[in-house]
Order: structure tokens, then sequence, then C-alpha cells
């Protein structure tokens, strides 16, 4: 029974190797980006044991980008729920809207780098791709009442749209213009949020 707890174990973190370099390889190159063979080398594993992992290459997809939105949950949680609504929306922004995130493209949030290819992903991963951007708006919209805003639905919806939009231009962009336009939106959320007194 152990040895199969620990063949379990060994199985889980190969799965999880497997996933994290699918994850960077899709915030980098989108989700075309990923071929098996490729993605299995810089895994360090064999083509063939890809399979006791997933069913095949859509399978892959859907679990990459439901890890890529744990690692966002994980960001949300650790900017959001730290009890003061207004330093933690204000770290957020700084965060989210930072030069690291403009340049650390195979890192950090999907929505930039994958927003306008989600509709062409396997049926799953749309699905699990719109669970991400649902959870990240719900996450915006808590903090937000929690100021006590008036419509924090639909500023949660405008706020989030800001965030992703900014960092997508800022890496289409050279990089003075890139730095200038995530200053620029990052100001502007906060004086719209009334966080200007937080950073």
């Amino acid at each position: 029974m152990a040895e199969l707890t620990r063949e379990l174990t060994h199985k889980e973190r190969t799965r999880a190797r497997i996933l994290d370099e699918a994850a960077k390889a899709m915030r980098a190159e989108g989700h075309e980006g990923i071929g098996v063979a490729d993605l299995m080398k810089r895994a360090g594993l064999t083509h063939g044991g890809f399979y006791a992992h997933f069913r095949n290459r859509d399978d892959l997809v859907a679990h990459a980008v439901a890890r890529m939105f744990q690692d966002s949950g994980a960001m949300l949680a650790r900017h959001l729920d730290q009890g003061d609504a207004a330093a933690g929306l204000s770290a957020l922004i700084d965060y989210y809207l930072s030069d690291a995130m403009r340049q650390n493209v195979d890192k950090g949030c999907p929505l930039p780098g994958l927003s306008g290819e989600a509709r062409r992903m396997p049926e799953a991963a749309r699905e699990r791709f719109g669970a991400g951007i649902v959870q990240f708006r719900a996450a915006l919209e808590r903090a937000i009442a929690a100021l006590g805003l008036p419509d924090a639905p639909a500023l949660s919806a405008s706020v989030l749209a800001e965030l992703v939009g900014a960092v997508t231009l800022a890496r289409a962009v050279d990089e003075g213009s890139g730095k200038e336009i995530l200053a620029s939106v990052r100001a502007q959320l906060k004086g719209r949020l009334g966080l200007n007194g937080s950073s």
C-alpha cells in the first residue's frame, strides 16, 4: 500500500510538471504553441508517457488553462483576502500593472496573453477559461463592494477589462510606451476607485 501511495504521489508530481510546462508554453506562444513531443522534452519526460496523464492534446490544453487560473486565484487571494479591501485592491493594481507583468509573458495571469484566442481553444479549455474570468471578476467585485462603491458588478467588469487591456497593449508596444500605458492606467484606476491614499 505504501508503494502505491508513493507511486500516485510520483504520478501527481509528474503531471504537475507537465502542466507547469504547458502553462508556460501557452502563456508565451498561445495554445497552438503546445506540441506534445516538445512539451514532454521540456518536462524531461518521454513522449510516450504523455498518455498516462492526458487523453489527448485537447485534454492537456483544458487542464493547462485550469492550472493557470489556479495561479491567478492564488495571486488574487494573496492581494485581496487580507482584510483591508482598499490596501489589497491597490496592491493588486500595482502588481498587475507592473513592468514585471509586462515583461514576464510566460508567467502570471493568462488573460492578457490568451483572451484573444480563447474562442479558438478546444471546448473544455474555453469553458475553463470562461470560468477563470468569472472567478477573477467575482474577486474584484467583492473587493469593490467592500469599498462601498456603487454598482460593484459593473465596476468589476470595467476594472478587469482595464487591467487586462493595459497589460495586453503594454506588451504590444515598445518598452517606454508600455511603461507609460501601465502607469497611466494605474493612476486612473486608483483615482476612480478612491485608492490614491492606499499606495
